[in-house]
């Protein structure tokens, strides 16, 4: 059964439920997966998994591109070019460039942050009190909108959607 989440005022909601379940087994090598190999990002991802899961949002393909919109000047200025940069100094022996590394990698989480937290503005607060199966299957057809029928098929998808499931104690 689905814990109900209480809310708290502040905009961190998603980012709490975005590094509990990104710390679940095998959740974060999915996640990149398919960020990497297809271009999707993760934090639409997770913001997909939690609107349905939390009762925000079963998704129209609309307002699923609104969102992304919202995310993508945040994603493409500042997170993609720390990322990347991040991952261009992984090799380097140097080790003040490795401290360096980690505080890149520092900021491409607050970054991340703040663009998650923008995500959990344009949410709102929770609309539905459907049962728990209700709201995992919304979070289920939001990730399979946001992936597309190909990804949504991948075993990466399957992996997030067993963790999801578990996350959900169906």
């Amino acid at each position: 059964m689905v814990e109900r989440v209480v809310e708290s005022p502040d905009d961190e909601v998603l980012w709490r439920f975005s590094t509990a379940f990104y710390a679940r087994a095998g959740v974060a090598e999915a996640l990149i997966k398919l960020q990497d190999r297809a271009g999707f990002d993760v934090n639409m991802m997770l913001f997909a998994l939690w609107s349905g899961l939390s009762g925000r949002n079963r998704f129209t393909a609309a307002e699923l591109a609104a969102a992304d919109r919202a995310a993508s000047p945040i994603r493409n200025d500042v997170v993609e070019p720390l990322r990347a940069l991040r991952r261009r100094l992984r090799s380097n022996p140097d080790a003040d460039i490795q401290r360096l590394r980690e505080e890149i990698k520092r900021l491409e989480l607050a970054a991340e942050r703040i663009l998650q937290n923008r995500l959990a503005r344009l949410a709102g607060m929770p609309v539905t009190d459907n049962d728990p199966a209700s709201r995992l299957a919304a979070a289920e057809a939001n990730l399979a909108l946001y992936l597309g029928s190909e990804a949504a098929d991948s075993a990466e998808a399957a992996i997030i959607r067993d963790a999801l499931r578990a996350c959900a104690r169906l």
